[in-house]
């Protein structure tokens, strides 16, 4: 069987930014990008992306709390910075996580959730939280 697989990240979007000055800017090197070059259609505005994700775990029991503690605790020095980011390019905050969940019907699904310290500071950078969560 499949064990269950999980990913927290960290994202920034908004429309047509550069995402280089926004490294420059936070000083942290993105995990992933998505320029505004691209279009999302004929009739969408080009939407671009800053992400800072966790490895990929992959196990029967994960801690997501833990998971986002550690995230969180990457961005935490930078709150300043994040929150020039946000306000000079306009940018919607967001902590997503990606679960791939087991099918075996003996394995628990890991518990779900965010420590006080993490909803705390997303809510202070007004981040919202997104859980993607699919099985194998």
């Amino acid at each position: 069987m499949a064990m269950n697989e999980a990913v927290i990240s960290f994202t920034m979007a908004g429309y047509s930014f550069n995402t280089d000055d926004v490294t420059q800017l936070l000083g942290i090197e993105p995990t992933a990008t998505i320029n505004g070059n691209t279009r999302l259609g004929d009739n969408n505005p080009a939407i671009s992306s800053w992400e800072l994700s966790s490895d990929k775990v992959v196990d029967y029991d994960i801690d997501i709390i833990k998971m986002g503690n550690n995230l969180i605790k990457e961005i935490e020095p930078i709150k300043d910075k994040l929150l020039l980011a946000i306000e000079n390019y306009n940018l919607v905050p967001k902590i997503t996580v990606k679960l791939k969940l087991s099918t075996d019907k003996d394995e628990s699904i890991p518990e779900i959730g965010f420590g006080s310290r993490a909803v705390k500071f997303l809510a202070s950078i007004g981040a919202f939280i997104d859980i993607d969560a699919k099985k194998h």
